[in-house]
């Protein structure tokens, strides 16, 4: 069986393992070029190969239900679903997502790009399955990264008083369980497939057995007996408690055991748990040595994992990471907390370092927590400085209003990956922060326009004590050419005057201030010098100063990497309808709509976010 000749799952359905390990080797080829040649999450795709050959074999998709959390760990799943001529357009525009989306394939049953998702899920394909009486199964799987979000536990509650039964899958790539306890789990398990239905049927024959001749006495000693067992040899009682039925761990990487194993608890009438230990990377010993680092991998040569194009400067996480070094060896009650992302959000160079390693936490997918966690720490005198994407503190959105906002806590968030992101996706562009941020009361929001503004919001931000305040970059390298070294805190709410000009006023948010100069370039060839502003602040805003220079001109224009709804644009609409004389308004921005995946500079031309882009949209207005 070729891996390009599969056109559905049921192309695998009569091969012998033989075939199916060769065809778990071609899997790892295909994704090895398409991450090559175009980036991609590597290191949990290659290692759930066998894992979605196995369920695809044993599970009839699309009417039995396949959830895979997060989806970093699906491109397995994309390949055998009949997906091989897109498979090397995923990531990019025009191609298919890098995460399962419903939209896309009727194997994929549930979009899934944050975690902790899927218990949720099959509980909700479970429920309708038994209310519409249909006759399929649901399997969710679930990375043990995934496993530590709140929600999952959310869920096992909830499924505990519900009920049906359904399937999950632990995909551990931890290697965290010991292999004398792994290896009694293991025999366990292995006996309870192969007698849990025998066990079912003298279940059903003792519950047959009238109470007055000892029937519940005998049911009695038959659950104690196997409960007992159970807590012996299994790590199995934590589940339990949820009313699910453990079986593991297993090696995932053993077709025959995992075939087996699927098809010993397939038609359990419970909720049972497979605990499957994997190897992230596995198949490419750069990405199984290093699996962090090959999570999210830009292209590279395969011979030597080299990156086909270097970043010619440092990224803009980097310079966080290394101001908020220098100001927490300052200042000892500076503390920072991240959510399963400290490489991604720089705070690894911190942890890095003995001067401020203790000082830094990790919490796991738990942003909700991470941000209720700062909440204590900023009642007792410290200054928490929270790094997590911008996508991924909606999550928490309640705890940011409840715990910190309301009792006016000074918690500094930074939010990384704001706006576009590129080819991780809508799931992943960080469109929505000025919004969902500027509704709340007593949070100031910052958006730096270069790399030494940067540096200086970090430390206004951990010097404010009087709330909470927020501070948001793109994904992008720096900009700047000389970084300098000290210093200075921003009056909070001001702007500043890049350049004087009449007619139109140009106001830009962040980095995208770029594209406005880029556009002022446009403008002067049409007879046109604008008024260049660098916002700085989001909220609040000097609504007076704001005010006389919309007077000084004809036509206002915002630019911002968010969405129009709610962002910046809409901010200076309300201070506009507040005059008596307005200027016309133009607002620029991401489109009310979710933004699909691509390279950041095509989006953007896409988009009209360029200088052609932003002075058409100027001169049609004039």
């Amino acid at each position: 069986m070729k891996l390009e000749s599969i056109s559905s799952p049921k192309d695998i359905k009569e091969c012998k393992i033989e075939e199916l390990e060769a065809l778990a080797e071609e899997i790892r080829t295909a994704i090895l070029r398409q991450v090559s040649e175009h980036g991609g999450h590597l290191s949990s795709s290659l290692g759930t190969v066998e894992l979605a050959i196995a369920l695809h074999y044993v599970y009839d998709t699309p009417k039995d239900i396949l959830i895979w959390d997060v989806g970093h760990q699906a491109y397995a799943h994309k390949l055998l679903t009949g997906r091989y001529e897109k498979f090397f357009t995923m990531r990019q525009r025009g191609g298919i997502s890098g995460f399962p989306k419903r939209s896309e394939s009727i194997y994929d049953p549930f979009g899934t790009g944050h975690a902790s998702t899927s218990i949720s899920a099959a509980l909700g394909f479970a429920v309708a399955r038994d209310i519409i009486q249909k006759k399929n199964h649901v399997v969710a799987v679930i990375g043990d990264g995934s496993m530590t979000g709140g929600m999952v536990f959310e869920a096992l509650n909830n499924s505990r008083h519900t009920k049906k039964n359904f399937t999950i899958i632990l995909n551990d790539n931890k290697m965290s369980i010991s292999p004398s306890v792994g290896a009694l789990s293991k025999l366990f398990s292995n006996l309870s497939v192969k007698h849990s239905h025998s066990l079912e049927e003298i279940g059903k024959f003792l519950r047959s057995i009238p109470e007055h001749i000892g029937g519940g006495k005998l049911r009695e000693f038959m659950e104690s007996g196997k409960l007992a067992l159970e807590n012996m040899v299994s790590p199995g009682q934590f589940f339990r408690d949820f009313n699910v039925r453990y079986f593991g761990p297993f090696d995932g990487h053993n077709l025959q055991e995992l075939i087996d194993t699927l098809n010993g608890i397939k038609e359990l009438p419970e909720i049972c748990l497979v605990h499957v230990l994997t190897q992230k990377g596995k198949g490419y010993e750069l990405a199984t040595t290093n699996p962090t680092k090959w999570h999210g991998a830009d292209p590279f040569h395969i011979e030597d994992g080299t990156v086909v194009v270097e970043k010619p400067r440092p990224t803009l996480t980097s310079i966080f990471g290394k101001t908020l070094l220098t100001l927490a060896k300052q200042d000892k009650k500076i503390i920072g907390i991240s959510a399963a992302m400290l490489d991604g959000c720089g705070l690894n160079i911190l942890k890095e370092d003995p001067e401020t390693s203790d000082r830094i936490f990790d919490v796991g997918i738990a942003e909700e927590h991470a941000v209720t966690f700062a909440a204590g720490l900023a009642c007792e005198g410290f200054t928490p400085v929270v790094a997590i994407y911008s996508t991924f503190l909606q999550r928490a959105y309640d705890q940011i209003i409840h715990d910190v906002a309301l009792q006016n806590l000074p918690v500094v968030f930074i939010l990384d990956r704001a706006g576009l992101v590129g080819s991780d996706g809508p799931t992943h562009h960080g469109a929505l922060d000025l919004s969902y941020l500027r509704t709340i009361p007593n949070m100031v929001i910052m958006a730096p326009s270069d790399e030494n503004e940067m540096r200086n919001m970090i430390y206004t931000a951990t010097q404010y004590k009087e709330g909470p305040i927020a501070l948001r970059y793109p994904r992008a390298v720096t900009y700047t050419n000389e970084i300098r070294t000290e210093f200075s805190a921003l009056p909070i709410g001001t702007f500043r005057v890049v350049s004087k000009g009449s007619k139109v006023l140009l106001i830009g948010v962040g980095f995208v201030l770029a594209k406005c100069l880029d556009a002022a370039g446009v403008l002067e060839k049409n007879g046109i010098k604008p008024t260049i502003i660098d916002a700085r602040f989001i909220k609040p805003l000097d609504i007076k100063a704001y005010q006389a220079l919309f007077k000084e001109h004809q036509v206002v224009a915002t630019v911002e990497d968010n969405s129009t709804t709610g962002g910046f644009g809409s901010a200076i609409a309300e201070i506009i309808a507040e005059m008596k004389q307005a200027p016309c308004l133009v607002r620029i921005g991401l489109p009310d709509s979710f933004v699909e995946q691509g390279e950041i500079d095509e989006l953007r031309e896409t988009l009209g976010f360029s200088g052609n882009g932003i002075a058409s949209k100027i001169l049609e207005v004039l």
